[in-house]
């Protein structure tokens, strides 16, 4: 009896300790997978000659301003770009999943872009709207004929934060009212004149804000009412009618809040809002800062995926591929308030600027970059959505097109923002050779806005990237 106990006990020793092997060689295999590797590139980057990353860092301490931030604990130096990638001074290839904060859209340094900026410094670099020139003129011609109903009349200016200043203008020189409604968690610039507009804590200074009124925030992830954008527009009929007056100038909103973590207002909510704020004597503002020029696939402009029709609509960022560029475009009736006084913008639609700009549109018309950024969009989305089952740490997945957020939570149930664990998947996707941004009030939404060239193959090596990381949280 004894002895028979004695050697079941053996047995059962050698089936746990054989157990334990197994499971050391399984987490050995794991630990050891190899990291996903970058899709293959035909391109050579140029050997780098000039000072080193820590030189530029100890420059831009001594020389700029301490606002400045940087990404990654030891910042990257970036030296050369090429369509969908870039290059450090080493000559390391990263995949860049956020386009220079949204602003590369047709690819770094798109040969087409490149040979109408050139050709144009070569011949004329600065002459201003006093003097005739056909660049301007023909960029404005092609960026009206993309607009929808009577929006023709273009204003060209410097950046995205210009633009959301000029269109606040109109709408309270237009209107001849004061008020401007806004949303929470968005973001309209960082200027005097739009830091007021922008909804969250973080970009604003304690100065004062003007006639700004945030209504709630029409949020399907983390939004009080979901989805329900009839409720979303009952809050702010409510703010009109108890805020203000009840005469507004405008209400001015980003489809696709870029900044406050790609997130995309809820169906139906922008058709209620406009009637809402034109009953009140408002105009209604489309900020396509970051949202325009066919990035989210199904449109060429964010607005239309709400089948809505502004009255005024800025834009910046894609327009020109990286070169300093934005625009503002309304209507005849709404532009003519303007010429009550001089208005004028010293660079806004430089020639060189309105070359590069008019490339931009031709390219995404021959590349056919909308359709693409659908096809691939698409297909990235079903992938992110499918590692969100694998993954806990992913609450949500957002947005459309090339226009996309991934909410990083530590419970889904309260929807507790994943700060810390967000900070080092960031490092570990740098590492592994992937850019992504960051976004959300609280930094915990990577932002996946890449050039407009992105592949399928690239939207596979981020997503196996990111599925290779989460696994070794």
């Amino acid at each position: 009896m004894f002895l028979s106990s004695c050697l079941r006990r053996r047995s059962h020793l050698r089936s746990a300790v054989e157990l334990i092997r197994r499971g050391l060689a399984t987490a050995s295999s794991v630990e050891a997978a190899p990291p996903p590797s970058l899709p293959p590139f035909d391109h050579q980057p140029r050997p780098y000659t000039g000072i080193s990353g820590e030189e530029i860092l100890h420059k831009r301490r001594t020389y700029l301003g301490p606002s400045l931030f940087h990404y990654y604990q030891n910042p990257l130096n970036i030296v050369e770009g090429k369509m969908q990638y870039l290059y450090d001074e080493d000559g390391k290839r990263y995949l860049d999943c956020f386009a220079g904060i949204v602003t590369v859209s047709c690819g770094h340094c798109h040969p087409d872009v490149v040979k109408a900026v050139v050709q144009q410094t070569e011949l004329l670099q600065h002459a201003t709207t006093i003097y005739l020139h056909h660049a301007i003129a023909e960029f404005a011609e092609a960026l009206a004929s993309k607009m929808p109903g009577n929006l023709k009349v273009v204003y060209f200016v410097n950046s995205g934060t210009e633009a959301n200043e000029l269109a606040t203008l109109m709408a309270r020189l237009y209107t001849g009212n004061l008020g401007m409604v806004a949303l929470r968690n968005a973001y309209h610039g960082g200027s005097a004149g739009t830091i007021g507009l922008t909804g969250l804590q973080t970009w604003k200074y304690p100065i004062p804000q003007g006639e700004i009124h945030h209504v709630m925030n029409p949020d399907p992830y983390r939004g009080p009412f979901g989805s329900d954008a009839a409720s979303y527009a009952k809050e702010v009929e409510e703010h009109i009618t108890y805020g203000s007056s009840g005469n507004i100038a405008g209400f001015i909103a980003e489809t696709f809040q870029g900044v406050g973590g790609a997130v995309e207002l809820a169906p139906g909510y922008l058709k209620l809002i406009y009637d809402i704020v034109r009953k009140a004597g408002g105009v209604c503002i489309a900020d396509e800062v970051q949202s325009g020029f066919g990035r989210t696939g199904s449109h060429y402009w964010g607005f239309q995926t709400q089948d809505v029709v502004p009255d005024i609509v800025t834009m910046a960022k894609g327009i020109g591929n990286g070169l300093p560029l934005g625009a503002v475009v309304t209507t005849p009736e709404i532009a003519q308030v303007m010429s009550q006084k001089i208005q004028f913008n010293t660079f806004g639609g430089n020639p060189v600027c309105s070359a590069g700009g008019l490339a931009v549109l031709n390219v995404i018309d021959k590349e056919k970059r909308q359709e693409h950024c659908a096809d691939v969009g698409s297909h990235l989305v079903e992938r992110l959505k499918a590692l969100q089952q694998k993954h806990e740490i992913i609450g949500d997945v957002r947005g459309r097109g090339l226009m996309l957020g991934v909410e990083l939570v530590t419970d889904r149930k309260v929807k507790t923002p994943a700060k810390a664990e967000t900070g080092e998947l960031f490092e570990k996707l740098k590492d592994l050779g992937v850019l992504v941004g960051k976004g959300g009030l609280h930094g915990n939404v990577f932002r996946i806005k890449p050039p407009m060239c992105f592949t399928k193959a690239d939207a596979d090596f981020l997503v196996d990237a990111m599925d290779y990381a989460m696994s070794g949280l």
